[in-house]
């Protein structure tokens, strides 16, 4: 695993990975009730080529968890305050879920920024998500489902998989851990709240990255797991169709994080995209 370090962007103390001396910079965001944690499997063998960073988002993992309203926007202002206090320029973003929206928003607000983007089963590209998300953005049903127990970070993830087996008793307990962080299940129901309801994704953050997705000349691949219950199959199509440089590889036995589930298939795909 590699080692935590701390760091301040703006006035948020995160943590975050780095790993490899080499190549061009890669920076892996995670997505909704994740961390770091989640790429465990992937910064080495992307650090062979690259010099790969991996942050806690603001709200999540070890980062701070301020009182604030959580949208794309500020997501994207705080990368962007990671990217300059880390001192690198231009570089790719991988990002899962929520991950692959805020670095579609940051493409949008910062255009010369980036150099390739690697969305991964990510918020942006269609209303409709799980029932279990749309549960969580209700008052009350939501505190009750995130309350952090071993058994919520289990079933937290859960739907997530396609092979439960990946969720082994030491990542339960690293997630209960991480989810019983204090002000932690606040942030998520925020987050969540801000950007879902209970008929889905909001209209009123997601059409103005719809109605600019012809904006971003990226080279862009897009990777899904084709059993992803989270967000369906089909909005990665969407993607594919109004990102005007991109390409799609569908991961097949996979759930809504193909990064770790299927972590070899993962490297070796988006490894090959980034040395194009």
């Amino acid at each position: 695993m590699p080692q935590d370090h701390s760091i301040k962007v703006g006035t948020i103390t995160t943590r975050y990975w780095t790993m490899g001396d080499h190549g061009t910079p890669v920076i892996l965001i995670h997505g909704l009730g994740a961390s770091v944690d989640i790429w465990m499997h992937n910064v080495e063998a992307l650090a062979q080529d690259h010099r790969v960073y991996a942050l806690d988002l603001v709200g999540f993992g070890r980062a701070d968890k301020p009182d604030v309203t959580y949208d794309p926007a500020f997501f994207a202002t705080f990368l962007n305050d990671f990217i300059n206090a880390v001192g690198i320029e231009k570089p790719s973003l991988v990002g899962n879920s929520l991950g692959g929206g805020i670095a579609l928003q940051y493409a949008l607000l910062y255009p010369d920024n980036v150099d390739k983007l690697v969305l991964v089963d990510n918020a942006g590209f269609g209303k409709k998500v799980s029932i279990t998300l749309r549960l969580v953005s209700l008052p009350l049903v939501g505190e009750l489902i995130t309350y952090p127990t071993r058994m919520e970070a289990y079933f937290y993830f859960m739907g997530a998989v396609h092979d439960r087996s990946v969720l082994t008793r030491e990542f339960v307990k690293l997630y209960h851990d991480i989810h019983s962080q204090p002000g932690a299940q606040k942030a998520l129901l925020k987050v969540l709240r801000s950007i879902a309801n209970v008929w889905g994704g909001k209209d009123e953050v997601l059409a103005p990255i719809q109605a600019n997705l012809h904006r971003i000349t990226q080279t862009t691949l897009i990777v899904w797991g084709k059993q992803d219950k989270l967000l369906p199959l089909k909005q990665a199509y969407v993607g594919a169709e109004k990102l005007p440089y991109s390409k799609l590889h569908v991961i097949d036995s996979c759930g809504h994080m193909p990064q770790f589930e299927r972590p070899d298939v993962f490297n070796e795909v988006v490894g090959m995209f980034l040395q194009e």
